[in-house]
């Protein structure tokens, strides 16, 4: 007996160190990427950048096109085993207080920024110009409206436009109807026929992590091309550093300090999820994210799937720190340009509706300037100033993306801590 388990043992300590290898290759294969993509574009190449453009687009579209099944069927599965199971409150009570946690932390570092640093109005021309370039059709959208595209009025619409808060409804819906209804064979067979979609699903995700050396290196050759060309030029000053600086203190203090006080070795944390922060920071998309993330927590953090599953695709929807940092920045500032009156208790109002419009907010490319802009027209507030910062909007929204996909994965790394042992594998 005492042979066979040092056997299994040395088995066991042989896949760690197999499995440790492969991600160190791997994590050099991907910095490699990034370097030689940074300095390809920089070479403003026409031809290379036209095909890092290309490619981009390909692994932009790929990620785009997993990302909606992987949050519907993860949703679904861990809901139909789970069910009413004390396991299923305990995971979510988990996700969602440091959901809220994180999120009014990193809108709170925003205002003591915007406070200490404290922008100056911009001259009255330049928001007049700024005006021509607020999307038009977006102007007039109020937070209403907003909130009533995520009530799907029909089952495939939301999974056509991309509508992750529909889409999570669904997936709710569909969950607990599949863990409620009577155990028929019908039903049996149904959630053998997800559970196999899944696994299919699954297996796709890994070809794309697989090749995504491949996609860093167009995503870091297209972003150092559009740098060199001055396509991402130009800041406000004190406003991008109040924005900026609050993004890099969450990022790189609060959320490693969340991590220690429940245990965590921040470094460790970061190490394991790294290669889904950095498919953050080029496609710009927590949802497209989604997939890299669920298997960087489940394959390198070894976290317990029916936790990963669950808290990662609620999280990419609500966990919106670097979102909620923005709202609040940037609907001070406009509002102190249009004259609003900025009272501590205008502030801290203001700090409440940045955090649950950030939590209502879409995992999307330009989420947060969308939502911004809404909250914004809805107040009758002058929009010019939205113009004025589209175009540097690029970068913000870049850190934004990385810094919510981190918070995310620190959401699922100290969830998985706490109930570990307490959940079945």
């Amino acid at each position: 007996m005492s042979s066979e388990n040092d056997v299994k043992q040395r088995a066991e300590n042989a896949m760690r160190q197999t499995d440790r290898k492969g991600q160190i290759k791997q994590m050099v294969l991907w910095f490699a990427a990034l370097f030689v993509g940074g300095v390809l574009g920089w070479l403003n190449i026409h031809w290379l950048n036209e095909l890092f453009n290309f490619v981009a687009t390909v692994f932009t579209r790929l990620f785009q096109f997993v990302a909606v099944p992987t949050i519907a069927l993860a949703v679904i599965t861990t809901l139909a085993s789970l069910g009413a199971k004390k396991e299923t409150g305990r995971i979510f009570g988990h996700a969602v207080v440091y959901t809220l946690l994180t999120t009014f932390a990193a809108a709170t570092v925003g205002l003591v920024l915007y406070i200490g640093i404290a922008p100056e109005n911009l001259p009255g021309d330049i928001i007049g110009a700024g005006m021509a370039d607020v999307p038009q059709k977006l102007n007039k959208l109020s937070y209403y409206d907003h909130f009533l595209s995520v009530i799907p009025n029909n089952i495939l619409q939301p999974f056509i436009a991309g509508n992750v808060l529909s889409v999570l409804l669904i997936a709710f819906a569909a969950g607990l109807g599949l863990a409620f209804m009577p155990k028929t064979e019908n039903g049996q067979m149904l959630l053998k026929v997800i559970h196999g979609l899944q696994e299919l699903l699954f297996t796709l995700i890994k070809g794309i992590v697989w090749a995504l050396p491949v996609g860093i290196l167009a995503f870091a050759g297209q972003l150092s091309a559009q740098i060199e060309a001055g396509v991402i030029v130009g800041s406000l000053g004190k406003y991008v550093a109040v924005v900026l600086g609050g993004n890099t203190i969450q990022f790189f203090v609060v959320l490693p300090l969340f991590l220690m006080l429940r245990g965590l070795n921040p470094v460790h944390v970061f190490k394991k999820m790294a290669p889904a922060v950095a498919v953050a920071l080029f496609t710009k998309s927590s949802a497209a994210t989604l997939p890299v993330t669920m298997a960087s927590a489940e394959d390198n953090l070894k976290v317990n799937n029916k936790v990963s599953r669950f808290v990662l695709p609620i999280c990419t929807t609500i966990n919106m720190n670097g979102c909620a940092a923005f709202i609040l920045v940037t609907s001070l500032f406009v509002m102190q340009n249009a004259g609003f009156e900025m009272t501590m208790g205008t502030m801290i109002t203001w700090l409440f509706v940045a955090v649950f419009a950030a939590v209502g907010n879409a995992g999307v490319p330009m989420g947060c300037y969308f939502l911004t802009l809404s909250l914004m027209s809805s107040m009758g507030a002058p929009l010019g100033i939205m113009g004025v910062i589209l175009p540097i909007y690029t970068i913000i929204d870049m850190i934004e993306t990385a810094e919510n996909v981190w918070s995310d994965s620190c959401v699922c790394a100290m969830t998985d801590n706490d109930l570990k042992g307490t959940l079945e594998e």
